[in-house]
């Protein structure tokens, strides 16, 4: 699923709590992110102001990526005639669009990059789908009530396909990585699952079981 690019670049083992042992645990961050997107996913709200189109939950596939799942809102700007390179033809409306992916989070800018490589997993979706090239998409904020312009850039692109990769080789593995402790931990709604502060470096579930039941089986 896309939407797993954003947990792997986050943390490989959340990633994979998530995605291959099927867990999910919700915290307040999650929740209020979950209800944004239930009001901004709502297809049957898909509106045009002007020149300007907005489409919500478009499905997204990358048979390149390896990749699928929806965005949460594609905006279509009407271009001039003498500005056609990379736009479509969108079924049921006049002339020519352009194609600008936006992806919603409830809350500020992350100084990670793990927000921006799913507004770009997308971009590169619906290039693939609509054989265009998309520069730009926005990230919209839901504190700062803001959205801010992402250029879809070779490293960033280069990225995306790394991590692609990656979630292809874990999952296809089904195993989940050992935890890694660090200062953002506390913020994860896994932290419960993954318990990173309990394991010592390197040890296995076996070792676990004798430190603290004093048996294995």
């Amino acid at each position: 699923m896309l939407s797993g690019i954003q947990h792997i670049a986050f943390c490989e083992r959340q990633y994979a709590l998530i995605y291959i042992e099927q867990q999910w645990n919700e915290n307040l961050f999650t929740a209020e992110g979950r209800v944004l997107h239930e009001r901004v996913d709502d297809f049957t709200k898909s509106e045009s102001r002007g020149a300007v189109q907005f489409i919500r939950a478009v499905p997204l596939v990358s048979y390149e990526l390896g990749l699928y799942g929806r965005a949460d809102l594609v905006e279509l700007r009407r271009v001039e005639s003498a500005n056609i390179e990379n736009a479509i033809v969108v079924p049921g409306k006049h002339g020519l669009w352009k194609v600008i992916p936006v992806e919603y989070k409830r809350g500020i800018p992350k100084p990670t990059n793990c927000d921006i490589v799913q507004l770009c997993a997308q971009a590169i979706c619906l290039e693939e789908m609509n054989n265009i090239t998309i520069n730009e998409g926005f990230m919209y904020y839901g504190q700062p009530h803001k959205r801010y312009a992402v250029q879809f850039t070779q490293s960033l692109r280069d990225q995306v396909a790394d991590l692609s990769q990656r979630m292809h080789e874990l999952f296809s593995a089904g195993k989940t990585p050992l935890p890694v402790y660090k200062k953002h931990c506390h913020s994860c709604s896994m932290f419960g699952y993954c318990q990173p502060n309990t394991f010592s470096k390197g040890q296995n579930a076996t070792d676990y079981l004798e430190t603290h039941l004093g048996q294995t089986e």
